[in-house]
């Protein structure tokens, strides 16, 4: 395995990714999952999968369509090998939703502040 994925978890207990999962049919889910195995267990990732996201606090979105629906997750390193995923949303449109970016990035933030 090449990287490890954790999804993120407020303060408070919350698991928005979880949340976000749970919500999905069963195709759409397991979309996702092969997904995320592809990026624990592939050492080099296309950016058809996983990209660096620019103009943001060092996030990464790992992309996945399922059917005609597209998807992205939202995440950061924490060291070389944890991918925290910090936020999850259908995409509907070209352009990444700023809230979505800001969402990501707040709760890296939280995350760092927390793992101190």
């Amino acid at each position: 395995m090449f990287r490890e994925i954790l999804f993120y978890e407020s303060a408070e207990g919350q698991k928005p990714i979880q949340r976000f999962l749970d919500k999905l049919d069963g195709k759409q889910a397991k979309k996702i999952a092969w997904t995320l195995q592809i990026v624990e267990e592939m050492e080099m990732l296309s950016s058809k999968y996983f990209k660096k996201m620019v103009k943001t606090d060092d996030l990464w979105e790992i992309r996945v369509a399922a059917g005609s629906n597209i998807f992205r997750l939202l995440c950061f390193f924490d060291g070389s090998k944890l991918v925290v995923i910090s936020h999850a949303f259908q995409k509907k449109s070209q352009k990444t939703p700023k809230q979505a970016i800001e969402l990501a990035e707040e709760r890296k933030k939280d995350y760092f502040r927390r793992k101190l």
